[in-house]
């Protein structure tokens, strides 16, 4: 049988169980209550290796491969708290791939590295208030001035965007290209006319911090242009990749610890005399949950398996048949966990519509899971243009 970890993916694991079971989980009602992690969380999983484990050793990470980050996205919902994973992955897997890509030496001294040390906040600037999976619809705007850039506009659904330290953001530099205009850049978040309007108020993820920005008249050096002006568009597409299988492994590791924590609720609650999981009905559903949840896993596999040989072995471009079956494995794990965690809630019964029950939370928890890094109805329309539909 076909073993993607070794012994060092195995001990990787189990030092980012133990931060997530001893040093996040015990958290999760005050931090969930306070709508916001402390920082020293990232600042504590960079000191662990957590961050930067499949970076470059001359970026400040390990120089390991990805099944170490995907070791590290099955392992952190032991911490039982979605945001706090959310914040730790944009940091780690959305934020800041794109430059260790493209960055220069300069940009990955001054952003990556403190990045992966847990030293500065991270966030992705991509969605705006009339753009979210219509990525080529953003209008915010980076006018060339002498030898800075002038930034206004606004982003909003932005992960760790009340304290991050720089934004990896995506700005119009040739609004008249469409999508063939758009251009990345590194803004630090202490700059004149860069503001956090306000923290945004979800139904779920409760513990990350989610911000709307407005950028009046920002300047921005030239020097914090990220790659060629103008190919931001092309950048994003294979860094929306990483996001994307990102949360289709955890998402799967998830749905498999939700059904776990059901099936021991359903041994010790009893009903009409016996244990409800003696149910017939119920017994049927969780044998389907299983298969079904086994057989995506083989799936995100395969991606993670694309991924790392055509980015860490190969070193090339990801190829539209990697692309493909990632956006496919995001549809598959989104889709599926939504059906398992509302069956779940519902043998639950009663309590699972109860704050004190962590299904309640897991329930509101998967919903972003559909929507976030492009909807489920975004992915299928780039997979149906991919078959030639």
């Amino acid at each position: 049988m076909w073993q993607p970890f070794t012994e060092d993916h195995q001990q990787f694991r189990k030092t980012v169980r133990a931060f997530a079971e001893k040093e996040l989980a015990p958290h999760v009602e005050e931090w969930e209550a306070d709508e916001l992690f402390p920082n020293w969380v990232f600042k504590r999983a960079g000191e662990l290796g957590i961050l930067g484990a499949h970076f470059p050793e001359e970026h400040g990470g390990a120089g390991l491969d990805y099944w170490f980050s995907a070791a590290k996205a099955e392992e952190l919902p032991h911490s039982h708290m979605a945001g706090v994973n959310m914040g730790l992955l944009v940091q780690s897997d959305m934020a800041t791939p794109v430059i260790s890509d493209i960055g220069t030496k300069e940009q990955i001294e001054e952003f990556l590295k403190p990045a992966l040390a847990g030293d500065k906040i991270a966030s992705l600037g991509v969605s705006e208030p009339a753009a979210g999976s219509d990525v080529a619809g953003i209008l915010t705007t980076a006018k060339q001035d002498g030898d800075d850039f002038v930034i206004n506009g606004s982003k909003t659904f932005i992960t760790n965007g009340t304290r991050a330290d720089f934004v990896t953001m995506l700005v119009k530099t040739a609004p008249d290209r469409g999508a063939h205009g758009c251009s990345f850049f590194l803004v630090p978040t202490n700059l004149p006319g860069f503001n956090v309007a306000k923290k945004l108020k979800k139904i779920g993820n409760k513990s990350s911090d989610t911000a709307e920005l407005f950028l009046d008249d920002v300047r921005v050096p030239k020097r914090y242009l990220l790659g060629e002006a103008n190919m931001g568009f092309m950048y994003l597409m294979q860094n929306f990749q990483t996001e994307r299988l990102i949360a289709a492994v955890g998402a799967v590791a998830s749905a498999f610890l939700i059904l776990e924590s059901t099936i021991q609720y359903g041994r010790d609650r009893k009903a009409f005399g016996k244990p409800i999981i003696k149910r017939e009905v119920w017994q049927h559903k969780f044998v389907d949950h299983y298969t079904k949840l086994e057989a995506a896993r083989a799936f995100v596999y395969k991606c993670v398996d694309h991924y790392n040989d055509e980015k860490y072995v190969k070193k090339v471009p990801l190829s539209m048949e990697t692309v493909k079956l990632i956006s496919m494995a995001k549809i598959l794990a989104g889709d599926l966990i939504s059906v398992i965690v509302d069956d779940c809630l519902q043998f639950h019964g009663g309590w699972g519509y109860i704050e004190d029950f962590p299904i309640a939370r897991s329930w509101r928890d998967q919903r972003l899971l559909r929507i976030g890094g492009g909807t489920s109805e975004t992915m299928k329309y780039y997979v149906a243009k991919l078959m030639g539909f």
